[in-house]
């Protein structure tokens, strides 16, 4: 496996050019990179989760002002096809600096839960944390289950770019259920009615010392050979 472009600069947390490699199963190219680095493909990256969740009816979701500006956003992963076009991505948010910076206890406000999602983050903030936001996949990509599971994979990557430990997310339980192939574990706090009553949205942790242990194996089999090309680190060295 090649990887186009430099490695992260850990103490800056800046990259100098994106990060891409093709993915046979995907039948596409998957590209990491940041919002000030690629305006162009972060805005492209902006306008598809807008689509998708406006199809499926929870815009409100987003957090618009962050996907215009990029601010809060340290990396973003986007998938391209063969024609370029952005069939799916995610942004991390982070590394916090406290659990206030985290749109989940917007989500758990008022809600039986919100105080333990409270501690479990400020527990994990000496040791770093992001915050995987604005998740999407096209309805129309053919290779859909592959693209699904390229998303779920590279929270794993971020964490050893940034060289921090931990990585979150919120969604819907049917959603988890993807991004848990990736050695993602579903928090023990009840769900909460966010956006709206018609969903049921969960808490889902990665720890990068012990996600392989949690893993489907053929996902943790990419990540292991996906992030040896793209941190140089051996394989065996990860999900320790």
């Amino acid at each position: 496996m090649t990887i186009a472009g430099p490695r992260m600069v850990r103490e800056e947390h800046c990259l100098d050019e994106q990060l891409s490699w093709w993915d046979p199963d995907a039948r596409c190219r998957l590209v990491m990179s940041q919002p000030k680095l690629d305006p162009q493909l972060w805005a492209e990256y902006g306008r598809g989760a807008v689509r998708s969740y406006r199809r499926h009816g929870v815009e409100c979701a987003l957090d618009r002002a962050a996907m215009d500006s990029g601010d809060d956003t340290v990396m973003f992963f986007v998938v391209l096809d063969s024609a370029d076009k952005v069939v799916a991505g995610v942004r991390a948010k982070g590394p916090l600096a406290c659990a206030e910076e985290s749109h989940s206890l917007v989500e758990w406000r008022d809600q039986p839960g919100r105080d333990a999602v409270h501690k479990m983050i400020t527990d994990r903030i000496p040791y770093g944390v992001l915050e995987m936001k604005s998740a999407w996949v096209s309805d129309e990509t053919p290779h859909a289950s592959a693209v699904a599971d390229a998303v779920a994979r590279s929270g794993v990557h971020m964490l050893a770019l940034l060289g921090v430990q931990f990585f979150m997310a919120t969604a819907a339980a049917y959603v988890l259920n993807r991004w848990r192939s990736s050695g993602g574990v579903i928090a023990p706090v009840p769900a909460t009615p966010y956006p709206d009553a018609r969903y049921q949205t969960k808490m889902m942790w990665w720890d990068g010392r012990t996600f392989i242990h949690h893993a489907q194996p053929r996902q943790a089999a990419k990540i292991l050979t996906e992030a040896r090309a793209i941190t140089g680190r051996p394989a065996a060295a990860l999900g320790r």
